[in-house]
């Protein structure tokens, strides 16, 4: 198949895998963005994740309906959002602890409850094909555009100017630069937090219900992949801006869609030391942003990694 186009099956196999690789990291990254923006990092997220997409797959088995598995998906994440949030509010409690303790929490828990979906099949979320005007089932492939992509997409830009001329961005930004400014204008971080959390948990479940309802479509305990965990990194990476996150989370697509592009055009030799690109992306982000001579430049100031 790939040999109808030749070498240029690999370009156009990294700009799919881009488009369909990438989804989950632009609901992740832009929930860990509205949560970080808050003042608070939630290393929680995997298991948020993967809790959603075992939910989503579950509801979707039992209705019939991907859209109620999505919200169910929301919901779920929601509430590990809020548990999270309202845990982190106490004196003296870490939220980077309590994170890495909800990414186990939520992990165990879709393992325990989703060994009864591991097998059924459950139906899919609707894609757009705006390759219709191509006969070469690449392009085809490549043009097959889920339409949570597409939200994703506009949530990002959605996001990025809401942050910068709406109420609620700017008490966002207030509370994650300082508390204190933000008590003395009357607002209560611990609140602001909390519903950051909450929405932020929203996103990374929902970011998980588009790996069990589209891609790669099924349940199992090994669906993350970390995807989680590399979103923070991502974050870190866009510097706290939506659009940023949209540009980063199609780098991480791409680059985790090179070792298929290129088995893809025949290459059988040292392809699949290209599946690991994006955790040395992930590594790289992290050893470049860990200087202590070098500030993060756009990172909240009430963020645990900036103190």
């Amino acid at each position: 198949m790939a040999g109808e186009i030749g070498l240029w099956g690999v370009p156009l196999a990294i700009l799919g895998g881009a488009i369909r690789v990438s989804t989950p990291f632009i609901f992740v990254s832009l929930g860990e963005t509205i949560t970080e923006r808050s003042g608070r990092i939630n290393l929680g997220l995997e298991g948020t994740l993967v809790f959603g997409a075992m939910t989503a797959y579950g509801v979707a088995v039992e209705t019939g309906s991907t859209w109620l598995g999505l919200l169910a998906a929301a919901l779920s994440g929601i509430c590990f959002g809020l548990f999270h949030g309202w845990i982190c509010k106490f004196p003296k409690v870490n939220d980077i602890a309590i994170g890495i303790a909800m990414m186990l929490f939520g992990t165990g828990l879709a393992f325990f409850f989703g060994k009864p979906f591991i097998k059924p099949s459950a139906p899919h979320l609707p894609a757009i094909a705006f390759g219709f005007w191509s006969t070469i089932p690449q392009v085809q492939a490549a043009l097959d555009v889920n339409v949570l992509f597409l939200i994703g997409a506009a949530l990002s830009v959605l996001l990025w100017w809401a942050f910068k001329n709406t109420r609620a961005g700017l008490i966002i930004r207030v509370v994650g630069d300082s508390s204190d400014a933000a008590r003395a204008m009357g607002i209560n971080p611990n609140s602001v937090r909390l519903l950051a959390t909450g929405v932020g948990g929203a996103f990374a479940a929902i970011g998980g219900a588009y790996l069990s309802l589209y891609y790669p479509g099924s349940w199992n305990e090994r669906i993350s992949s970390g995807q989680g965990l590399m979103a923070v990194a991502l974050v870190i990476f866009a510097r706290w801006n939506p659009l940023g996150c949209f540009a980063a989370a199609l780098l991480f697509g791409g680059a985790g869609a090179l070792g298929p592009s290129l088995q893809s055009v025949g290459v059988t030799q040292g392809y699949y030391l290209f599946y690991a690109t994006p955790y040395v992306l992930t590594l790289a982000i992290m050893i470049a942003t860990s200087s202590p001579g070098r500030s993060l430049a756009g990172a909240p100031g009430e963020l645990s990694i900036t103190k």
